[in-house]
């Protein structure tokens, strides 16, 4: 038999770097490789295969002995079938107003979980005890949505993290009210490393009922789970994962992704690179006259404001957002690829384009 070449071709540049966002890097070698290995041969669909059962107990090392982890296809989707879980018909979610459930996933919870969205503003993307109570009101008023739970996001859409004591605040003021605690974990891995800490310290430990775990931001080509905790917090997670369209037939292929960021130390080593490339850039910013940084640096991700013509001139040289356009301000991610030489080169373009 003939052999025969594949019909793929690179149709990009492999040396392009941009710091627009962390999912814009490639899948991990690591990741890559893993996927390799499970493709060889038949296993079960829909998540009886060897590789999901396995996640299982990578899982209970992370989060705890009752931890069960649903595979999912990505965040959105994570959050989504985990808010349903959590909440009645009639039940409503206490989140930040920046939090990526309320403003970047095109209203999903509400259009496709019918779950309300209270919102709280913040300085710095957290709640806290006192802000939550803004909203968790109203339990027995008939024309109002029922505050069931408190969703937060480690680390917060500003780059800011919680410590482990302000999450067990939050959650044990949560719980004497009656609502459950959710935590969106899209970029936990960078929590944990500028905590120091392990995952467990600022979850299960100190009360999250259900998270979100993310991986495609971290070295994985496609893929979240929801991570349940405590399983009376939830209902029905098998049919709503598949109501929700989440349910994938070659699952092994997402659960063996998880395993290779988690059965080791990948999560870790790549959150602290990106972690560290993201505080480079934040000390060459500062040396920038001009450029203001917004918030602290404490994750992955840098926030600034400068003139609205510097930045759409830098944006032509390297890929990047605005978060507030009118206000002039913008948001810098670092991935686990990103390196050293990504970093001085941009901020010399800053430094040019600041100058001209």
């Amino acid at each position: 038999m003939r052999s025969r070449t594949t019909a793929a071709r690179a149709h990009h540049d492999p040396a392009t770097r941009g710091f627009a966002s962390d999912n814009y890097a490639g899948a991990h070698p690591e990741v890559l490789a893993a996927l390799a290995v499970a493709n060889g041969g038949h296993q079960v669909a829909y998540g009886e295969d060897e590789y999901t059962d396995h996640l299982q107990r990578v899982m209970h090392g992370h989060f705890g002995p009752t931890a069960k982890a649903f595979p999912v296809f990505n965040g959105t989707g994570a959050n989504v079938v985990a808010l349903q879980a959590m909440t009645d018909r009639w039940g409503a979610v206490i989140c930040a107003e920046t939090a990526h459930i309320n403003v970047d996933e095109g209203g999903a919870p509400e259009k496709v979980g019918g779950i309300k969205l209270l919102s709280v503003p913040t300085p710095d993307g957290k709640l806290t005890p006192e802000l939550v109570d803004r909203q968790a009101w109203g339990y027995e008023d008939e024309h109002r949505a029922m505050p069931q739970v408190v969703s937060i996001t480690q680390n917060t859409e500003l780059g800011t993290v919680y410590t482990p004591d302000e999450i067990r605040a939050l959650c044990e003021h949560a719980h004497e009210r009656g609502m459950k605690v959710h935590l969106d974990g899209a970029r936990i891995s960078n929590a944990a490393a500028s905590l120091d800490v392990p995952m467990r310290t600022f979850t299960n430990t100190v009360g999250v009922d259900v998270l979100s775990y993310g991986a495609t931001k971290n070295g994985a080509i496609f893929g979240e789970a929801v991570v349940v905790i405590d399983p009376d917090a939830v209902s029905a997670m098998k049919r709503l994962r598949k109501l929700s369209m989440q349910l994938s037939s070659k699952m092994r292929f997402v659960s063996v992704q998880l395993e290779a960021l988690l059965a080791g130390d990948l999560w870790l080593r790549n959150a602290r690179h990106s972690n560290a490339m993201a505080q480079r850039l934040a000390d060459g910013v500062r040396a920038v006259d001009g450029v203001e940084i917004l918030h602290p640096v404490q994750a992955n991700a840098v926030f600034a404001r400068l003139p609205h013509d510097v930045s759409v001139r830098l944006q032509k040289r390297f890929r990047f957002y605005f978060w507030d356009e009118a206000a002039g301000d913008v948001r810098w991610m670092c991935a686990f690829d990103t390196t050293e030489e990504d970093v001085d080169a941009f901020v010399q373009a800053l430094k040019e384009e600041m100058a001209r």
